[in-house]
C-alpha cells in the first residue's frame, strides 16, 4: 500500500500551550492523534505518553502472548484490533503511573485516535472525542462516536445533533485515557480503496466545523494542502481549542 500524509497543529488563539500530540509513520501505516486534558501542562505529558505508549507497544517487538489472547481463537483482523485495545490501556495504565509518581500531574488524560492502515484495509480505534473520517467519492463519513455525555444525550432521543453543538457541556467525556482507568476502546476494521482519504483530528476541529462544512473542505481542497486548510478555516471560525489534524491518502493498494 503507497501513502501520504501530511499533518498541521496549532495551539488556536486562546491557550498559552498546545497539549495535543500526533504520530505519522507512513512507513508502518500508523497515525495518532491525542488530545490532552489537565491543568500545570499535564495534558500535554497525557497526549505525549499516549502516542509514545501506542507506537512503542504496535511497533516494537513486545512479546505478542502479553495480551494473554487465545492466538487461535482469532481470526487476524479480531487479532489486531486486540492489540489496538491493548495498546490504548497501556497508555492509560503509563499515564495513571506518571500521575501517581508526580502528582503535580494528578487528574490528566487524554482522547486517543487510532489509524493502522495494512494489506488493503483500515484497523482504528478509539476513546473520547477526537475523531476519525473518511472522505471518499465526495463524501464524508465519520467512522468513530464520540465517546462524550452529549452523544449520550443523542443517542437516547434527548438531544438533537444540531443542539448537541451549542450545548455548554459538549465536551464532558464519558471515557479517556488515563483519567477514567481502565478503558473500553471502540475498534473496528475495515476495506480500503485508492483515494481514500483519512482525516483524524482533535475536537478544536469539529467544534466549529460540522461534518457537511469538513466535506466541503476536503472537496475543494488539494490534498497536499488540506491538514493546512482544514485548520485554518477552524481558526477562522472561532474555535477556542487547540486543533490538530492529520490527512492520509491511499495512493495505491
Amino acid at each position: 500500500m503507497i501513502l501520504e500524509a501530511f499533518a498541521r497543529t496549532d495551539p488556536g488563539p486562546v491557550r498559552e500551550n498546545n497539549e495535543d500530540d500526533l504520530l505519522i509513520d507512513v512507513e508502518h501505516g500508523l497515525f495518532v492523534v491525542a488530545d490532552g486534558m489537565g491543568g500545570h501542562a499535564s495534558g500535554e505529558v497525557a497526549s505525549a505518553i499516549a502516542v509514545e505508549t501506542v507506537q512503542d507497544v504496535l511497533l516494537n517487538a513486545h512479546d505478542p502472548d502479553e495480551t494473554r489472547l487465545d492466538r487461535q481463537a482469532l481470526d487476524e483482523d479480531d487479532a489486531i484490533r486486540e492489540r489496538l485495545r491493548y495498546a490504548m490501556n497501556q497508555a492509560s495504565v503509563r499515564i495513571r503511573r506518571e500521575a501517581i509518581d508526580n502528582p503535580v500531574h494528578s487528574g490528566m488524560g487524554t482522547t486517543l485516535t487510532v489509524l493502522l492502515l495494512e494489506e488493503e484495509t483500515a484497523h482504528f480505534g478509539h476513546v473520547g472525542d477526537s475523531r476519525l473520517y473518511l472522505f471518499r467519492n465526495d463524501r464524508i463519513k465519520r467512522l468513530t462516536r464520540d465517546h462524550t455525555v452529549v452523544q449520550q444525550e443523542i443517542d437516547a432521543g434527548r438531544l438533537t445533533p444540531e443542539l448537541a453543538r451549542i450545548v455548554p457541556h459538549k465536551n464532558i467525556l464519558t471515557q479517556s485515557v488515563g483519567y477514567h482507568g481502565p478503558i473500553e476502546p471502540d475498534t473496528s476494521t475495515r476495506p480500503v480503496m485508492p483515494g481514500d482519504v483519512f482525516v483524524l483530528c482533535s475536537d478544536g476541529l469539529t467544534d466549529p466545523l460540522d461534518d457537511e462544512a469538513l466535506a466541503g473542505i476536503c472537496r475543494r481542497t488539494p490534498f497536499e494542502e488540506l491538514a493546512e486548510e482544514l485548520v485554518q478555516q477552524a481558526l477562522t471560525n472561532g474555535t477556542e481549542d487547540n486543533v490538530t489534524v492529520v490527512v492520509i491518502r491511499v495512493e495505491e493498494l
